[in-house]
């Protein structure tokens, strides 16, 4: 499951607002908010609903290679990479 950094890290990638983020994996924009700031736990649903959208636009949560949590710009000839914090 991706975590509020991989999130927030994620969108970095990106460029994208949390509005942004929020359509694309059609669920509301408060609950993306607290998400990312820790203030909830969104049911898995969502959670995958978020995946999928990052997932759609090209950046993966799956890090198979290395310690740690991360997302990676995917379908670049040299994928970024990218570490939460």
């Amino acid at each position: 499951m991706i975590t509020p950094a991989q999130c927030r890290a994620a969108r970095a990638l990106l460029d994208w607002s949390r509005e942004q983020l929020a359509t694309a994996a059609r669920i509301g924009l408060r609950t993306l908010v607290d998400f990312e700031r820790g203030a909830r736990d969104p049911h898995h649903a969502t959670l995958d609903a978020i995946e999928r959208a990052l997932r759609k636009a090209g950046v993966t949560t799956d890090l198979t290679e290395g310690n740690g949590l991360g997302v990676r710009l995917i379908g670049t000839d040299a994928d970024t990479q990218f570490n939460g914090g």
